[in-house]
């Protein structure tokens, strides 16, 4: 089971959409994929309506170390997506990892109970350095940070992704070494000027870096997210063309680009997925 986690110290980055459409394309394409929805602002929970809702959620995962799947795992209506819902509003959960032994490992010393039923698991996290994320992080493979090509996002990016994993490789002396680091440019409008130079310096800040790199994929700023947003839909869906009016790849094309950069492994499955999955 390969584990990823959407991470940012940003909010407002797109980590909730990313993750939702990730997750229901390789779903399309026939693997088992389990949501982990960690923000306490519920968005990738209630992002897809439910087939049938688990009685319990992440708060009772991570407070209570529960794995029973009939307990935890909610089914969505996309075949092969699961989740387990935020249910945490109160945010409880960082206090008490925050004074617990095995906080910060204590997902990563779950993971075990789901690895025979699902072939990934995908992380939401909150826009914000907490325990939670940083939890986050520990437990996975890959970590996938959007970045919005503004110089907010990318002073951001610096002052508090960079920093985050940064102060993460104490763990090393413990063997745990933290993931790579994955930059995906998300909500791109490529005829601003400002925009285009802020990703050629993002690519020539990381070109030497070992351990961070910036993806070559990109998503462009398109309302079809927006629109499969608010159908409950994964927007592989429901864009599957190229319009005449734009330059950019359709949705399907952009998803399905993400999905085998990260996960080249699957190439061949995530390029079955086509325009029969439009919504029927």
């Amino acid at each position: 089971m390969h584990v990823l986690s959407v991470v940012s110290t940003k909010g407002g980055v797109g980590k909730t959409t990313v993750s939702a459409n990730l997750g229901g394309l390789l779903a399309d394409a026939g693997l088992r994929v389990l949501l982990l929805d960690l923000d306490s602002q519920p968005t990738l929970s209630s992002y897809y309506a439910l087939s049938q809702k688990a009685i319990a959620g992440a708060h009772e995962l991570i407070a209570l170390k529960l794995t029973t799947p009939a307990q935890i795992i909610s089914r969505t209506v996309i075949a092969g997506l699961d989740l387990i819902i935020s249910n945490d509003a109160q945010g409880q959960l960082r206090t008490l990892l925050l004074h617990a032994p095995d906080g910060r490992l204590r997902l990563r010393n779950l993971l075990d109970d789901f690895r025979p039923r699902y072939d990934l698991l995908l992380i939401d996290t909150q826009g914000a350095r907490s325990v939670l994320v940083e939890m986050a992080i520990l437990a996975c493979d890959i970590a996938l940070s959007p970045i919005t090509p503004e110089m907010l996002a990318a002073r951001e990016l610096r002052r508090g992704t960079l920093r985050l994993f940064s102060d993460l490789e104490s763990f090393r002396h413990l063997g745990i070494t933290p993931p790579p680091l994955r930059l995906l440019l998300n909500q791109v409008n490529s005829i601003r000027v400002d925009t285009r130079m802020i990703i050629r310096d993002l690519r020539e800040t990381f070109a030497g870096a070992t351990n961070i790199s910036v993806l070559e994929t990109i998503v462009p700023d398109r309302v079809a997210y927006l629109n499969a947003a608010s159908l409950g839909l994964p927007v592989h869906r429901i864009e599957t063309r190229r319009s005449r009016e734009r330059r950019s790849p359709p949705a399907l094309e952009t998803m399905q680009a993400l999905a085998i950069e990260l996960f080249p492994e699957w190439r061949e499955a995530i390029s079955t997925v086509n325009r029969c999955a439009d919504v029927q």
